[in-house]
């Protein structure tokens, strides 16, 4: 009986510790995945188009499991509030407005959803 109770309590862990590290490995490539949109988006420099890049990372993201998600959403809305009055030279309220139209583009990425929505004309096939 106390092998068997083990065995349990063995497989309980095993299993919870598999889940923590899958998660853990998603949201490690999720974070890749949006580093690699803001970088596309910096390199790009096209105007008009964060809103794809935001849509993009977010969905990219998103692909790799629920660990991908909460990258996604901690990485996007933590540092947006910190880095768009520094590099985009907005008022706090045009950052506020901004964040709103972010945020839209933020959430639609993460729900699985097209991001070539928000893509605008011109924008080179690269990206």
């Amino acid at each position: 009986m106390k092998l068997f109770t083990g065995l349990i309590l063995c497989s309980l862990v095993l299993g919870v510790h598999s889940q923590w590290l899958s998660f853990l490995g998603e949201a490690y490539e999720g974070a890749k995945d949006m580093w690699r949109a803001y970088s596309d988006m910096r390199e790009a420099n096209y105007k008009g188009a964060d809103k794809y890049f935001h849509a993009r990372g977010n969905y990219d993201a998103a692909q790799r499991g629920p660990g991908g998600v909460w990258a996604a959403e901690v990485i996007r809305e933590a540092l947006q509030g910190i880095t768009d009055p520094l590099f985009k030279g907005m008022t706090r309220d045009q950052v506020r407005e901004d964040t709103k139209a972010d945020q839209f583009a933020n959430e639609w990425g993460r729900s699985g959803k097209d991001p070539n929505h928000f893509r605008p004309p011109g924008l080179p096939d690269k990206y």
